[in-house]
């Protein structure tokens, strides 16, 4: 596939420690690149059952694999600091250099209002991530730093423990301006699976955030997060779909519901026809391949594929044999 990576997702709202470990070994062997481990406080649903600290995960799927690996994605600005977000960053990287990256994102309820605070409106959390940014740039020089800003303070400071380069910054974005702001401002992007439309508009505006910034886009990470419902028939992949994963076929924005239970309820409106055009749900490897091709034809450089079932080993056996092969750069 050339320059294109193909990775797992490690869906820790799902799969214990020990199963997520065992997964990305796995994958590993299967042909799959690399980890986006998920930071959730919460589960989507209860019926997904766990939520590990992402940070502790990340350092044991390390030790078991040799592939990139990053949070996908955590929020510097609520329930974690920027100053503690960046010295974890710090030191996963200065643990296993060349390997990591560092994913931000703005937020959710669902996950960041456990700390009882205020939860505010989007275009107030999206300023916060960006200078939640700014105080990670700054304590990744290694140097004394010291901010006042909007949101955040932080007192005279360094990290202590640093690698011998920093780890990249993507941050996560699907709109307009946080898009634009993530090329000006990151060094890549990551984006949930949409349809190719919406894709093709979030690329163009990051494009044009790094072209202001003097950077080349072409020559910038584009992550991809795809969830998928694979098994060996198609009912058991619809079943697997509605039951673990149905907040893929909710059509709203999430970022506001605060409880599983919430999720849980709304699931029960969930339809299979919730789905189309955002999730592929098929028995058939070669409906999944032509989709994942589509994504990499679009431009994207990594995928992190996430099958929403239980059947994991099943499905790196068949994605890896079947699926990988016959994907192009």
């Amino acid at each position: 596939m050339g320059d294109v990576q193909i990775g797992i997702a490690a869906a820790l709202e799902q799969f214990s420690p020990r199963e997520a470990i065992e997964i990305a070994e796995l994958a590993e062997r299967h042909g799959f690149s690399g980890q986006m481990a998920a930071d959730h406080f919460q589960p989507w649903v209860p019926a997904q059952g766990q939520s590990p600290f992402v940070w502790s995960v990340l350092a044991s799927l390390a030790e078991h694999t040799t592939g990139d690996l990053g949070p996908g994605v955590t929020c510097p600005s609520f329930r974690q600091h920027p100053a503690l977000v960046a010295q974890a960053a710090a030191t996963l990287e200065a643990t296993y250099p060349g390997r990591t990256w560092l994913g931000l994102g703005s937020g959710e309820a669902l996950n960041e209002h456990v700390i009882g605070g205020y939860w505010p409106e989007a275009p107030e959390r999206v300023r916060r991530l960006f200078e939640a940014l700014e105080i990670i740039r700054k304590l990744f020089t290694g140097k004394d730093v010291k901010h006042r800003g909007e949101f955040f303070k932080l007192h005279t400071t360094r990290l202590w423990t640093m690698p011998e380069t920093p780890p990249p910054i993507y941050i996560a974005a699907s709109g307009p301006y946080t898009s634009r702001k993530t090329g000006e401002l990151a060094d890549g992007l990551i984006t949930p699976g949409a349809s190719l439309e919406k894709l093709a508009g979030i690329l163009d505006n990051f494009s044009q955030g790094a072209r202001k910034a003097g950077k080349d886009p072409d020559a910038m990470p584009k992550l991809l997060q795809v969830h998928l419902s694979w098994a060996s028939t198609d009912e058991e992949a619809w079943r697997n779909a509605m039951e673990q994963w149905p907040n893929g076929g909710m059509k709203f924005p999430k970022a506001d519901i605060r409880s599983p239970f919430d999720f849980e309820q709304m699931a029960k409106l969930v339809r299979r026809e919730d789905f189309e055009g955002r999730m592929v749900v098929s028995s058939d490897p070669d409906a999944h391949r032509a989709s994942l091709q589509r994504y990499i034809d679009a431009g994207f450089t990594r995928i992190y594929v996430h099958n929403v079932g239980r059947n994991q080993k099943e499905w790196l056996e068949v994605f890896g044999r079947e699926v990988l092969p016959k994907l192009r750069a």
